[in-house]
Order: C-alpha cells, then structure tokens, then sequence
C-alpha cells in the first residue's frame, strides 16, 4: 500500500485515514505552503494554481478592508483570510476560505474554538474548530466544481450560518449571498436595486467593479442598512 501520493513531482501527500490524521499533518512543519488542501468528505483536493490578480486577489483585498471596516466598528469579531483553516468534525470537513468571520458570540459560545499550537505558547492558534458565522469563496479556474458544489455543502452539513460565493473570471460579476435553509443553502434574493440581505452583518450589500487606472479592475463592495 502506497504511503504518499507525489503531486506534479514536488508537493507529496502523505497516506491519510481520517480528518483527525489530516488535521494533524495540516498543523505540522511537513505540511506543505505552495498549494491549498482541502478535505471534504474523505477526500483530499488539491489546488495548486497560482492566485489571479484581479480576479481574486485584489478582490479578496476589497472585501477584507470593506467587512473589516463594519467589523471594527462594530466590535463584531474577527475576520480572517489566505490559509486560515478551518474544521469540522461533524461535517468531515478541513478546508482554507478565502475568508471567514468569526463573531465574539461564536467564541464565547463555544460554537467556534480556536485551536492551540502543539507548542502550547499563549495566544497561539493554528486553526478554527466548529461553525464560524461566515465564510466566503472566491471561484478561480481549477475551483469550480469545489467551490460551487462540494464545499457548500460541507459547510452547510458543519452548521455555518452564511455562505458567499463570488467568481470574478467572467464579463458577468458574479456575487451571490447564500442563507441556511431546509436542506442546503439558498440563494438571497437581491432587491430591486441589486442589493441583497445578509443576516450575519444585518445590512444589505451589492458589489460593482470598473476598470481602474491601471488596467486591472476595481472593485466597490456597496451597502445599505436594514430596513
């Protein structure tokens, strides 16, 4: 029985049973920094290709100043993005969002527990265990089916309350809320002016690009009060 599996003759991925197994390498020196590693269900996906500029990078930037801002202000919780992993045994579910928002009630609660370092140094964490408040994806070009099918619902079946999903590759923006229904996530309905309703920050939100001075693009995440 094979012990590794050799991914595009660099990146190795050792023979692993359970999630457990998986968290375990995941927070350990021999875990590899070059590519994302997800697990879903059993199943170890890997994505190793590189970060577009403007159709996710400086995307990603945005939202991070943007909800940062009504995070601080509101002395919500902690955001978190780029290689913050989080977990969740009931779900089976090991996965780095391109974003995650972590309330203070999450944490007081118990919903959410930060994970410690194996070193054991104070305010040292590595991961987060349970069901944040929200996460978002950004779909890049090896993503599509992962991040529109399986991840959704993995984080549906480990109890996150919101989920957003943006794919920027397109002439068509893609930005679409996504709230806990029956069975799975449902589409939020935008309004009539194109904004729609997130639950977590209660406000509304709508996300607009234009071309920016230098070519690339621009990106305004808009949003409006409850009514």
């Amino acid at each position: 029985m094979a012990t590794s599996v050799l991914i595009q003759g660099s990146l190795e991925v050792p023979f692993l049973r359970s999630l457990g197994e998986f968290r375990t390498w995941a927070a350990s020196e021999a875990y590899p920094q070059q590519a994302r590693i997800d697990f879903i269900a059993g199943r170890i996906e890997v994505d190793r290709s590189p970060e577009d500029l403007y159709c996710h990078g400086i995307l990603k930037t945005r939202l991070v100043i943007a909800l940062g801002q009504i995070i601080d202000a509101g002395d919500l919780g902690e955001l978190f993005s780029d290689i913050t992993r989080i977990s969740s045994p009931q779900a089976d579910l090991s996965a780095e969002p391109d974003l995650v928002f972590v309330s203070y009630d999450a944490l007081e609660s118990g919903r959410v527990r930060r994970v410690p370092k194996v070193t054991g140094e104070p305010r040292r964490f590595v991961e987060l265990e349970g069901a944040p408040d929200l996460v978002v994806e950004i779909v890049s070009d090896e993503s599509v089916g992962k991040d529109t099918q399986r991840l959704p619902a993995a984080y549906y079946q480990a109890g996150i309350p919101e989920f957003w999903l943006l794919d920027a590759r397109k002439d068509h923006l893609g930005f679409q809320i996504h709230q806990r229904a029956e069975t799975g996530f449902e589409p939020v309905a935008p309004d009539a002016n194109g904004f729609q309703h997130s639950a977590v920050f209660d406000r509304s939100f709508r996300l607009s690009r234009r071309q920016a001075r230098a070519g690339g693009w621009q990106y305004d995440l808009q949003q409006k009060p409850a009514n």
